[in-house]
């Protein structure tokens, strides 16, 4: 089950973000500080926080808002798969419920970043087996040698 991020979720959704070795400390502490805001106002401007369960546990979880100053452009946050749920099909489940809720809130693209960095190959993967295209990529975006990648995906027909 996708259902809402609750407060008390945020413990196990910054150990699980944490335990897969993906993310740096201060991305961590970003993340903790994005739920908090999540929780407190963000919410209200039509961030949207989920967490995917199963067995009662928590076992991924995604976040994702408006850009701002566009027309219905939406980014991806967060997508993140307990270390031990990887490779499992989760990843992909929760990518296409993304793209359906955003969809369904009036979204017509939906944009994704990452690292260029050899650790994210398999993020990069992930995202073109799901029929992104590479949109964009800014060379030394987060430090020097680690570009920015930014995929995109039309979720609405383009105007004719």
């Amino acid at each position: 089950m996708f259902r809402p991020t609750l407060p008390d979720d945020t413990p196990t959704l910054v150990a699980q973000a944490t335990a897969t070795g993906m993310f740096k400390s201060y991305e961590i502490e970003a993340l903790q500080e994005v739920l908090d805001d999540y929780h407190a106002v963000n919410h209200i401007h039509g961030h949207v926080a989920r967490t995917l369960m199963e067995a009662g546990a928590i076992v991924g979880f995604a976040y994702f808002a408006p850009a701002a100053m566009t027309d219905r452009t939406w980014e991806l946050w967060w997508i993140v798969v307990d270390p031990s749920r990887q490779g499992q099909g989760l990843g992909s489940k929760m990518l296409a419920e993304i793209e359906r809720e955003v969809k369904s809130l009036g979204g017509r693209i939906l944009l994704i970043d990452t690292s260029s960095q050899p650790l994210y190959v398999q993020t990069r993967q992930f995202y073109l087996k799901h029929a992104y295209s590479l949109a964009a990529q800014v060379p030394d975006f987060y430090a020097d040698g680690d570009d920015k990648v930014i995929f995109a995906k039309r979720l609405a027909t383009a105007p004719h």
